[in-house]
Formats: structure tokens, sequence, C-alpha cells
């Protein structure tokens, strides 16, 4: 891999992955995102609410030649939101990106889904990006901000309407903050995960058996790994000419009916 972001400084929230009972668990995206980050040469700064989650992630990205700031915070919080960029700021003297991972499903279906629920799924996917993002701005002179969501803000993709309603949110944030940011040259998208073979996602089948018999036009489900390709991409100047953009890492579910 080549060093595409040598002496860039990056945050990752939700930078740990989910605890898994499996042998060999497969990572999270904000782990791989990471991972990646530092292989490309950035300097990493993580975030996360699990302490052991993230402790891991900070030693994988040790073994890649990175020394991690590690930030415990939960962003459901809105005052985490601003200490997290102010750490992050101060163990690394600024900010080149920032890569947007948290995110929660509660509830099932309209009738199973109370107002608390709704309320709480906004505040980690929604609330927590918007207040992040608004911290981080002001302190970034070019870069990129990365909003991880979720083929389901494109389509119907499962039976949790604040889940689905709030990754369709997250496109018209990034927007927004791609307009904002052009003025000080910051570029904003989204990354939009189908099926990926993560921790959670392994979760959400042994919930819902139907999930693992999607029909992805490409037969099979993604990698966390490969989501990370598609987040160093736009953290990158390989993206240069990129914002206020959505795209999906589903192997072509998006375009199915």
């Amino acid at each position: 891999m080549s060093r595409s972001l040598e002496g860039h400084r990056v945050l990752v929230v939700g930078a740990g992955t989910r605890p898994s009972d499996d042998p060999d668990p497969p990572a999270g995206n904000g782990r791989a995102a990471a991972v990646l980050a530092a292989r490309a040469g950035a300097t990493l700064a993580l975030a996360d609410r699990d302490p052991e989650a993230v402790a891991e992630t900070a030693r994988l990205v040790a073994a890649e030649g990175s020394d991690p700031t590690v930030v415990l915070a939960d962003v459901a919080e809105p005052q985490a939101c601003d200490t997290v960029v102010a750490r992050a700021l101060e163990a690394m003297g600024g900010l080149d990106g920032l890569v947007l991972n948290v995110g929660i499903g509660l509830g099932s279906r309209l009738a199973g889904t109370s107002a608390a629920q709704w309320d709480l799924v906004f505040a980690v996917n929604v609330r927590s990006h918007f207040l992040l993002a608004r911290a981080a701005l002001p302190h970034m002179r070019g870069g990129s901000i990365v909003f991880v969501s979720s083929v389901a803000g494109l389509k119907p993709g499962s039976s949790i309407p604040a889940y689905d309603a709030s990754k369709a949110a997250l496109a018209g944030l990034c927007r927004h903050v791609a307009l904002e940011g052009a003025r000080a040259g910051v570029r904003a998208n989204v990354v939009a995960p189908g099926l990926i073979d993560t921790p959670l996602g392994r979760l959400a089948s042994a919930g819902r058996p139907g999930r693992d018999r999607t029909p992805v036009p490409l037969g099979r489900q993604g990698t966390a790994w490969e989501v990370a390709q598609a987040v160093l991409f736009f953290l990158s100047q390989d993206s240069s000419y990129i914002t206020g953009q959505v795209l999906a890492v589903d192997g072509g579910l998006s375009t199915l009916r």
C-alpha cells in the first residue's frame, strides 16, 4: 500500500470492534479504517466507549508503526463530542481527517419502536456526527471528513425505522458539511456499506437469518477491509475533487429494486 496519508493526522470515532465469541472474529469498519490509515502513514487518534475494543485497535495500529492516542468517550453525551475532538487536537497538534463510524439500531418496525429508542438512535447516529463535525471543522485546513453510513439509508434495509431514517439523515448532514467545509478546502463524503461481515453484521444475521440470504449481485458479503479502502480513498488526495457524495460499498445491493 502507498503511503497516501503520510503526515496526515486522523481521528477515527468508533474505532473499536464489537466484542464477539467467534474464535476468529472479523474486524469492524472502524478498526479496519484505523489500521489501513496507519498503514498509509497517518498519525491516529482513536475514540470509542469500549476500553478493551479500542485498546485492541490501538495495538493493531501500533503494529503498523503508528503511535495512536486513545480517547474513551460515549458520544451519545453531547459534551463528549467536544472532548474527543479537543483531546485529538491536543495530542496530534491538528486534524487532517475525521472518520465518523459510530452507529446503533434499536426498536423493531414502527409499532415496536419507542420514542426513547428513536431519540437515542438519532443521538448516536446523527447528533454525534453533527457535533463532532462542528467541533472539528474550525480546526481543519484542507483534509477530509468521512461519514460511515449504510445502504439502509438509501433504500429500506432493515426492520428498524430509526436506524434507516438516521442513516438517510447522514447524507443531508454530509452535504451541508461539504458546503461549509469547502471554504477551508475540507471535503466531506459518505461511505455507505451494504451487507458486511463484521461482528455486528453476524449478530444481525443471528436475529434475522434471512439477512444472509439477501441476493447481493456480486454473490457475497463484503468485508470491513473493503469498506476501509473506500474510507481511505476519501481521506486521501486521490479524491481531491470529490465532496458531498455518497459511495455505496455494497456489491451492487443498492441497485436492486
